[in-house]
């Protein structure tokens, strides 16, 4: 009996292609290595990442005992809760019933790391919860452990971000007809419950919400476009030439044609010539340093040598230069995806200090008060220019055109961090994204941009704003946000987390199918309308304006961006995206060995969440 033909050697087997197989013998050959769990988890979209973690009793019986652990050795699970409580003090409590409902809550998110409770951070719900036990709303028996009365918040927001309208659900003692106000009385004043609707058992804010509406208060001057003598101002005309494009960048910055180039001719030149002689080179070299050598050619290779235009391969000086910025570059410069970079900041930190340092040596203590005062005086021109600068219609309609440009379904994977192009959860439906009217606040104009989407990602809002308004500044093609969507690798600095406010989330599908069925309340904010807004003007709008009257956050933000001398931000500039080609992997990581990423005007959130 004739014997049935063999299968191939493993290591010779084909595919349906035609190619063998990876083997344990053919360690070069055949498909890519199968991706680590790490890797998998972090491409994963939230549905595909909680399927494949379906042991949950183990990690809740492993998170148990390493509670168990802690109380045991007398330490308070979470130091920022309350508790724990002796067993004494639980036995004597009254036990009551637990009812779930939602919690509509208003915040300002100054001085507090973000919404979501932390171990180590004052956090928003940190607060919230404490008071839920000293007010008798959440037992001693459950006060060491949110989870024992499922607490869930509806939308994560950033450190200093603020929310006038937020919804947490966790299953609370009301009996009490007074526990609002209770609450309330525990509680900071820049946190307010404006009350609590009964819910169905089985609610969660978090996956019942529909969507969010957040707004974003930004002051008109951010979209002033960068001072020429700046190295952004100077190299988006210098690829504006090289690209045949000085024309149409001209007419898309026609309507401030010469507003820098008027002013200083105008106030700042004046001013110099009535200086001191002696220290008038000193004061000019501070704001107009033409000795700065931008050569776009050796910036495409690598960082300069800012004095003498050489290149060199290690960043010794700060990205912000004093010659570029009308006021000195503060110290919240934050540098992501490189080697060492905390120490290559500190060395420019310090370099620029020493350079500083050894420039007043010269001077007397008399010649040093006067040109700290020249300085000023100087500075506080360009503060004034800002508050003074009033938005047109053009500019105006062209930013509502860039925010239109969000709407709809698109792949936000370079408004976010650690997400790729391929990754399933960085396409985000925004139904909306509306410019205000300009209106005035303490002698500044402001505009209020307002977007409604369904789910936002970590930082993507902040960024989608800093990107529509560099555009606008920068008078960037707008074709260059259809081109973000794309699976080009860019580097869109975060807008300052000041201007951002969590609006309200909306519940429409549960108020109208699950409250309805079974008679329970809308989750809805109009009912609050009125205290909502006098906490929105008394503890977060003047709070914006006052901050940024007094520290200049926007500015700057900006100024960090117009003295930034690597290539990430090239990409605003005529040339588009093909500036940075090459200068990512497919991976998002840096190609060049000491390039830092600028994620501007920012301290390490974690994973604070939306926004």
């Amino acid at each position: 009996m004739a014997s049935l033909p063999q299968d191939p050697e493993p290591e010779h087997r084909p595919d349906r292609s035609g190619k063998r197989l990876r083997s344990e013998k053919s360690g070069r050959e055949g498909r890519k290595p199968r991706a680590s769990k790490r890797e998998r988890e972090r491409d994963a979209g939230r549905g595909q990442y909680f399927r494949e973690r379906t042991d949950r009793r183990q990690r809740n019986d492993e998170e148990q005992a390493k509670q168990r652990a802690r109380a045991e050795a007398g330490l308070n699970i979470n130091p920022m809760l309350p508790g724990p409580f002796s067993a004494e003090e639980i036995a004597a409590e009254e036990r009551k019933p637990k009812r779930k409902v939602a919690v509509l809550v208003g915040y300002s998110g100054t001085g507090y790391r973000g919404m979501q409770i932390s171990h180590s951070e004052r956090t928003i719900e940190g607060d919230l919860f404490t008071a839920f036990v000293e007010a008798g709303a959440v037992s001693k028996a459950n006060a060491t452990d949110p989870k024992k009365v499922a607490l869930v918040r509806c939308a994560r927001t950033d450190k200093g971000v603020h929310a006038a309208g937020n919804v947490i659900s966790l299953n609370m003692i009301i009996e009490d007809p007074n526990i609002v106000e209770k609450i309330n009385e525990k509680l900071n004043p820049q946190i307010r419950v404006w009350g609590f609707e009964r819910t169905i058992s089985s609610f969660s804010c978090y996956t019942l919400c529909d969507s969010r509406w957040y707004e974003y208060l930004l002051p008109t001057h951010a979209l002033l476009p960068p001072r020429p003598s700046s190295f952004l101002g100077r190299t988006l005309v210098q690829i504006a030439k090289e690209e045949n494009d000085l024309e149409g960048y001209q007419a898309r910055q026609a309507d401030l044609k010469g507003f820098w180039e008027d002013f200083e001719s105008t106030t700042i030149r004046p001013m110099l010539d009535g200086m001191d002689e002696e220290l008038r080179p000193m004061v000019e070299k501070v704001f107009f340093d033409e000795d700065i050598i931008f050569d776009l050619d050796e910036i495409q290779k690598g960082h300069l040598n800012r004095a003498s235009g050489e290149k060199s391969d290690v960043q010794t000086e700060s990205p912000c230069d004093a010659a570029n910025a009308p006021e000195e570059c503060p110290e919240n410069l934050e540098v992501e995806d490189a080697e060492n970079t905390d120490q290559n900041h500190e060395d420019a930190k310090e370099t620029r200090n020493q350079l500083k340092e050894k420039a007043l040596e010269t001077l007397d203590e008399k010649q040093r008060l006067k040109y700290k005062s020249y300085v000023h005086q100087v500075r506080d021109a360009y503060r004034e220019a800002h508050k003074a600068f009033r938005l047109s219609d053009v500019r105006r309609q062209r930013l509502q055109e860039a925010l239109r440009m969000y709407e709809g379904m698109k792949r936000f994977h370079n408004y976010t961090v650690f997400k790729s192009f391929t990754d399933p959860s960085v396409k985000r439906h925004i139904k909306s994204f509306v410019a205000s009217e300009p209106f005035e606040k303490h002698g500044s104009e402001w505009i209020s941009l307002k977007v409604h989407g369904q789910s936002f990602m970590m930082h993507q809002i902040r960024k989608m704003v800093g990107m529509a308004v560099l555009a606008v500044r920068c008078g960037s093609p707008l074709s260059l946000l259809e081109d973000s969507f794309t699976d080009v690798r860019l580097s869109i600095p975060k807008a300052p987390g000041l201007g951002l406010l969590l609006e309200r989330p909306v519940f429409e599908t549960y108020n109208n199918k699950h409250a309805k069925a079974y008679d329970k309340g809308a989750i809805d904010f109009s009912a609050y309308e009125k205290p909502i807004e006098e906490f929105k003007q008394q503890y977060i709008y003047e709070h914006i304006w006052h901050t940024e009257e007094e520290k200049g956050e926007f500015r700057s933000f900006f100024k960090h961006v117009d003295c930034w001398t690597d290539r990430e931000f090239l990409f605003l500039s005529s040339k588009g995206v093909d500036a940075v080609k090459g200068l990512y992997d497919k991976k998002g990581k840096s190609t060049q060995k000491q390039t830092t990423k600028a994620t501007l005007d920012s301290d390490d959130e974690g994973d604070a969440g939306d926004g």
